[in-house]
């Protein structure tokens, strides 16, 4: 995956915020400037993994004669132990990029292992869980990335791309009928409509005014069931999304209710990191 510029300024703003001016001051003062040294990206947990490319971009841009040599693919499964990459250089710019590029390897590769739960959770009904835009600035599109390498798939990327009409949406809008016709009137053919709704009235109202999708938001057991049955008879081809709660311990019922998709931000806000390291090969 290439490294946009919104990246390249990420990783330097992520390597200023460490390095502080001054540069590692430690490495400085103990590691002889000639010195080379050969380590190891090593997976401490059970993992899917993610975001190798921006791990290498990070060592680039301490110093563009280092070594990175991928060992892993990007939405490949490894055990504790794992060698996920090979990176020979300058031992003062390996340690200079270690941090840095360990935070953003491990978050990366929480997001794709916990989008790899949720996948699981799932296998066998229709449901496929997205991801929603509660995301880190600057790391969207790799964290999008990641939560399909962990095997679910993205909502969409920023407020540009779909209009998804929410509760405050309908607030300022005039209600549900009302909102939905003017977004239908002025989005592209080619652009759907979605809006959130939380009962029975909200989703009639959605159907007749032209929406492509439903949001369930925050409607759950046996009555989002019904509403799922409801929606079918009305309007066969409408996708249904389900919104709101969605947890680990929660996905399975909310996809055996019927609906396409389920959002939930658990992808991305909530992923724990994976445990990964920088080993220096002693040999």
């Amino acid at each position: 995956m290439n490294v946009d510029d919104t990246s390249s300024e990420l990783i330097r703003l992520a390597l200023r915020e460490d390095l502080g001016g001054y540069g590692d001051v430690t490495s400085a003062w103990t590691v002889a400037p000639e010195t080379r040294s050969e380590g190891f990206l090593v997976a401490r947990d059970h993992a899917v993994i993610s975001g190798l490319d921006l791990a290498a971009a990070v060592l680039a841009e301490v110093d563009r004669e280092a070594i990175f040599e991928r060992l892993a693919a990007d939405g490949s499964t490894v055990e504790p132990g794992a060698k996920l990459a090979r990176l020979e250089g300058r031992a003062r710019s390996l340690l200079a990029a270690e941090r840095t590029l360990l935070n953003m390897l491990a978050h990366l590769c929480g997001v794709a292992t916990q989008a790899r739960r949720f996948s699981d959770a799932v296998a066998g009904t229709a449901a496929v869980v997205v991801d929603t835009r509660k995301t880190t600035p600057g790391l969207r599109v790799w964290e999008k990335k990641a939560v399909r390498d962990g095997g679910c798939a993205n909502h969409r990327f920023g407020l540009f791309d779909m209009v998804l009409i929410k509760d405050n949406h309908l607030v300022a809008g005039g209600g549900v009928g009302a909102t939905v016709r003017r977004a239908r009137e002025a989005a592209p053919f080619s652009m759907k409509v979605e809006v959130e709704v939380a009962d029975e009235q909200g989703m009639r109202e959605a159907l007749a005014s032209g929406a492509d999708i439903i949001m369930f938001d925050n409607v759950s057991g046996p009555e989002l069931g019904r509403l799922v049955r409801l929606a079918r008879d009305l309007a066969p081809a409408v996708l249904l999304e389900a919104s709101g709660r969605v947890s680990l311990e929660t996905v399975r019922a909310i996809a055996e209710s019927g609906v396409d998709i389920i959002s939930s931000s658990k992808l991305t806000a909530g992923a724990p990191p994976v445990d990964v390291g920088l080993d220096f090969d002693l040999s």
